[in-house]
């Protein structure tokens, strides 16, 4: 595992790098109940185009409210797009994320805090169409401090769980995927993070990760086997996933991902970030959470759905986010079956 990585954004335009060089962040915020709202925000620079944009996905009980920004990066003071800016206050164990007043109600003003070291991988993947994704990506584990906002009533939400997720470099992945999920279950005194990645036939292309536990130990996860269930429209609603790792510890946990939302469509995911739209550039738009929207209705299949875990009779939360591809080649098969043994 890499242990080095600078927190600050790329800010300088420049033609040195591959058009599709990105640098992005993302953090996701939901109480430590497992109650809502839970929200996913981030913002990205596009050096080589000139961009930067930000999105803002927040899932209530009844709807997803979706905010989209866009503008040119070299008109930006490295640390804002749009209404959110952004403050590495000590670089990987401190940032302040600020949202100001915008069209979804929601209005922040969070101090993020690491309670763990953070996860570093490279992902290198071959695509079927002959390019290479090739990004630095790192998760890390926090808890948040501050007031969010939301239709003029304001809470604390000291305590609150959040995983703040880094990648950097090129990242095309497109063709021969399956099954991708991005997995981060928080427990009081760990967290559980990997991305794995199967093809159409459930083998594995990526798998990467680690548990990240409160007094420094960060153990890389080397397997994963799971058995979720899916509604006919592709969306979550509990599984479970069984986890080993270099130190070998296995853990088995149950989700409940029944709370609805997090489409990432709502955030531009689906090929839309990066794109040249000139200077403050907005989109906002709502989703029903009521059936009628899902992962199969989308521009993308990628959801972050906020879930509650349990392992060993713990209770955590986080996120567990996934996506089946629409290829009509595929069918979702469990890995993980009543004979897999746990340790």
């Amino acid at each position: 595992m890499s242990t080095d990585f600078d927190d600050a954004m790329i800010t300088t335009t420049t033609t040195d790098m591959p058009e599709k060089f990105f640098d992005r962040f993302m953090f996701n915020l939901h109480p430590d109940d497992g109650t809502s709202p839970s929200l996913v925000l981030g913002a990205g620079a596009y050096p080589p185009r000139d961009v930067a944009d930000g999105f803002v996905v927040l899932s209530t009980p009844t709807e997803q409210r979706n905010l989209r920004f866009s503008t040119e990066l070299s008109a930006t003071d490295g640390a804002s797009v749009g209404p959110l800016r952004w403050e590495t206050v000590e670089d990987n164990k401190i940032w302040r994320l600020v949202l100001g007043a915008n069209r979804t109600g929601l209005e922040l003003d969070l101090t993020w805090k690491a309670r763990a070291p953070y996860w570093l991988g490279s992902v290198d993947v071959e695509n079927a169409d002959g390019n290479t994704t090739s990004f630095d990506h790192l998760f890390q584990p926090g808890r948040y401090e501050g007031t969010l906002t939301l239709d003029g009533e304001s809470q604390s939400v000291a305590g609150w769980y959040g995983v703040r997720d880094r990648s950097r470099g090129v990242r095309t992945m497109s063709g021969g995927q399956g099954l991708h999920i991005w997995y981060q279950a928080q427990f009081p005194d760990r967290a559980i993070g990997f991305l794995l990645v199967e093809d159409r036939e459930s083998g594995r292309i990526l798998l990467e990760g680690a548990v990240m536990h409160e007094d420094g130990e960060v153990d890389d996860v080397t397997g994963v086997v799971h058995d979720l269930a899916f509604t006919d429209d592709n969306d979550l609603v509990s599984g479970t996933v069984q986890v080993t790792t270099a130190a070998g510890r296995t853990y088995r946990v149950d989700a409940d991902a029944t709370g609805g939302g997090g489409y990432m469509a709502g955030g531009g995911y689906g090929g839309h970030h990066g794109k040249v739209r000139g200077r403050d550039h907005e989109e906002y738009d709502v989703y029903p959470l009521d059936g009628s929207v899902s992962a199969k209705t989308l521009d993308s299949a990628l959801t972050d759905r906020s879930s509650t875990f349990t392992w060993d009779g713990q209770v955590g939360y986080g996120i567990f986010e996934y996506a089946l591809t629409r290829s009509s080649s595929y069918e979702y098969k469990p890995t993980l079956d009543s004979t897999t043994a746990e340790a």
